[in-house]
């Protein structure tokens, strides 16, 4: 794997804000998100306030037109640097632009939709009347603001419980609201934290689509998320974040291993002999139901395996060569 598909930060290696905040061989395009050497550091403690450093040094850069995938487990301080990207909190050293302008910016930020990872609406307002409101906060104004509120709650799927009062909504439905007042000034950007959460397997999936539709459209996408399978089916590139430091960054057809790691061979009708004989010659076997799994590490001892299984008059039911996913990948430099 070359450095160029991959950068690398070590602990330690905050100091001076790097020159580029875009890896080497990334594609060329305008740059909307540009953040060198980013640092927070919080105050906690009533009587002895200890300093927490959430954000160490963070650079990465997030171009017109690419879905971009903002990681790392709990605690590594995506939320903080999007809430310093967004204005929310003053950053405590480095610079961050977007928009080519100089964060915190009132031109840049109106041309961005935002979805906090928790949305906060007031119970007693309906979806209409918050996303309303916040068209009004954007400068929309009479029949045209009316008309894009319901556009947008008919596009995250809640319409129909366009005027129930929020607390009258589920997590998830509550979730869909904050992103369609993310979207209602037709924004150019969406700047999305956890924008999966509270939802269920269909609503991810409207979700997904709905990202992959604004993108079609020429909008920009910044997101962080858990969610590393949907991570690796939508993003162009991604920043891994492990204690507040990016440690990993990309593109993800670049950074994922194309090498078979592992091959799982599937056999029905195993013989507990036949079990006993592959465990002795260093093969791991799972039972799964009526099925057998054999772990076999790399690709060299495949069909050795096969041939063993064959010979003990074993079924063989699948073949499935599994290569490097963006869990490895999170797994390996994130933890």
């Amino acid at each position: 794997m070359s450095n160029a598909a991959e950068r690398i930060v070590e602990p330690g290696d905050q100091g001076a804000a790097p020159a580029s905040s875009v890896e080497e061989g990334a594609p060329e395009g305008e740059l909307l998100i540009d953040v060198r050497g980013l640092l927070k550091t919080f105050r906690v403690g009533f009587l002895r306030r200890r300093a927490v450093e959430a954000v160490k040094g963070v650079s990465f850069g997030v171009r017109r037109g690419e879905i971009f995938g903002f990681l790392g487990p709990n605690g590594a301080g995506k939320t903080t640097t999007i809430k310093m990207l967004t204005g929310l909190i003053a950053p405590t050293g480095g610079e961050a632009y977007l928009f080519g302008a100089r964060v915190p910016s009132p031109e840049a930020r109106r041309k961005i939709g935002f979805l906090p990872e928790n949305p906060y609406v007031y119970p007693y307002l309906t979806p209409r009347e918050f996303v309303e409101l916040c068209g009004r906060l954007s400068g929309m104004r009479g029949a045209a603001l009316r008309r894009r509120a319901m556009e947008v709650l008919d596009q995250v799927k809640i319409a129909y419980a366009a005027d129930r009062q929020v607390r009258r909504l589920s997590k998830g439905m509550l979730q869909r609201t904050g992103l369609a007042a993310a979207l209602v000034a037709d924004p150019e950007m969406l700047i999305l934290d956890e924008p999966m959460s509270g939802l269920d397997p269909v609503g991810r999936k409207e979700v997904r689509d709905l990202i992959f539709a604004e993108r079609d459209q020429g909008r920009t996408i910044f997101f962080s998320t858990h969610i590393l399978s949907d991570v690796e089916a939508m993003c162009d590139r991604v920043a891994i974040l492990r204690e507040g430091q990016v440690v990993v960054s990309g593109a993800i057809r670049q950074l994922l291993r194309g090498d078979v790691l592992r091959t799982e061979v599937t056999l029905a009708g195993a013989s507990e002999g036949l079990l006993a004989d592959l465990v002795a010659k260093g093969f791991a076997t799972t039972r799964r139901g009526d099925v057998v799994v054999v772990d076999v590490e790399g690709e060299a001892r495949v069909r050795e395996a096969l041939r063993a299984s064959l010979a003990a008059g074993a079924q063989v039911v699948e073949v499935a060569p599994r290569r490097e996913t963006l869990e490895d990948l999170f797994m390996r430099r994130a933890l």
